[in-house]
Formats: structure tokens, sequence, C-alpha cells
């Protein structure tokens, strides 16, 4: 396949970034998207230009570091993949492919196609976690949890971080994200008792990081990876009153 991108360069944050045109060609259809990126990265070095910056780890679907938006969708207009399980077969023989990092002004461009994404491990630090006895493990099956709520708890921790919900929403918000988070937890016996506390320093975190709000339009569910619902959303602003107003009793 011999096709057309268009890729978004920036050398470091402060940089003035811009669109380039590369040929991509003899690209074998059965390649991943990250696999064509990284021949014509060999093409590019072989002739002793910078190649294309980009981040990834797993490429198996897992990690969410492969963050590009193509052709103006995060991951691509593909329903519940990641970047690096998109292959080439989808495009065709002289297509024109855009491809741009992941924009909010929370997600500042490090190089090229890099975002930073640490105001996510920010949110998670500041409530993601439980208070448990240490020792020996207790029995898988000691805790009974219906069926319901261990599926939502499911649900919500497949969560990868990506950020693609934050690149879809026209506000950058990270409500879907945030509530993944909140409501893995908080669905599971084990998340109880930090369960007001965790929401209110989650929702902060998040607020203080410059993530706007949620508009409802659900942008976020279509272009997350895994496909999670915004039913969390709902669930975590609902915990989130509660809380407020325990809060404010207290």
């Amino acid at each position: 396949m011999n096709l057309t991108l268009k890729v978004w360069r920036q050398s470091g944050p402060k940089a003035q970034g811009k669109i380039e045109t590369y040929d991509a060609k003899g690209i074998p259809a059965e390649a991943s998207f990250l696999e064509m990126l990284d021949i014509v990265n060999e093409g590019m070095i072989e002739k002793g230009k910078a190649p294309i910056q980009f981040d990834h780890d797993c490429r198996e679907g897992i990690c969410g570091s492969c963050s590009l938006t193509i052709n103006g969708v995060p991951h691509s207009k593909e329903r519940g993949i990641t970047t690096c399980q998109v292959h080439m077969r989808k495009f065709k023989e002289g297509d024109t492919i855009w491809i741009e990092p992941f924009r909010a002004n929370s997600f500042p461009v490090i190089n090229d196609l890099i975002v930073d994404r640490e105001a996510f491990d920010r949110i998670v630090a500041a409530g993601g976690y439980v208070d448990v006895r240490t020792g020996s493990s207790v029995d898988a099956n000691s805790i009974p949890i219906s069926k319901q709520n261990a599926d939502s708890a499911f649900d919500a921790a497949a969560c990868i971080g990506c950020g693609a919900c934050v690149a879809a929403c026209k506000n950058s918000s990270a409500m879907l994200f945030v509530s993944a988070k909140v409501s893995h937890l908080g669905h599971l016996p084990q998340g109880q008792p930090e369960r007001h506390k965790r929401v209110l320093a989650m929702v902060r975190q998040m607020d203080s990081e410059g993530f706007g709000n949620c508009t409802n339009q659900y942008e976020c569910e279509a272009a997350c990876p895994k496909e999670i619902s915004v039913d969390h959303i709902a669930r975590m602003n609902r915990d989130y009153a509660v809380a407020v107003l325990h809060e404010q009793l207290a």
C-alpha cells in the first residue's frame, strides 16, 4: 500500500507545531498502524531525518499508551479498539491519513504525537485506593458480591486510562475516566470505607487539573476503546452529591 501521511510535528511543549507531509510506501496490509509508523520512521532514520515521536508499550490494547488521533477520531473510527489494534487493511491504496496527538489543555504535548497524561496519575493518587488489613490474602469468595455489582465493577475496571474520552469531548472532560475509577471501587464492599472521601478527592483533583465539565453528549463513550458506559458518570454525580452533603453536615 502507498499512503500519504499528514503528521503533527512539534519538537517540545513550548515549540510551534505544524502538520508535515510524508509518503508511506510499500506498507503491508497486514501491518498494524504503529508498525506502519515504524516502517516510515526506519526510512526517515536512513535518510538522516528525525523520526516521528509517538507513545507505545504493550501493543495489545492493554496499556493505553498509543494515544493518537487518526483522521480526527481518537484511536480511529473503529469502535472498541486502541490505535495499536488498528490495521492498515482498514485503509485504501492512496489514502491520506491525518495523525495528531490527543488535544486537551490538561494533556500538553511533549514531542510530536506524545502527550503528558500525568494529570490522570494525580487523580488516581488522590483517591484510587482502599484500606485493607495486612497479612495473608482472604479467600476470593469470602465476601459475597452481587452479580450486578460485580459486572459493573468489572466494566469500570476495564478503563486503561488512555485519555480518548478527554480527546473526544468538546470540553476536554475527564468525567468518564474519573467515574470509572470511582465506580470500580465503589461497587465493591472493600471500597465502602473511603467511598465519600474518594469521590470528593478525585473529582476535586480533576477540577484542579483543568479538565472541562460534562455536557452529556456521550462522545467519551463512543471513543472509549473499552466501551465503558456513561452510566458510571451518573453514579459518580450521585455519590458526589451525597458526599458533599455528608461533608457539610460533619
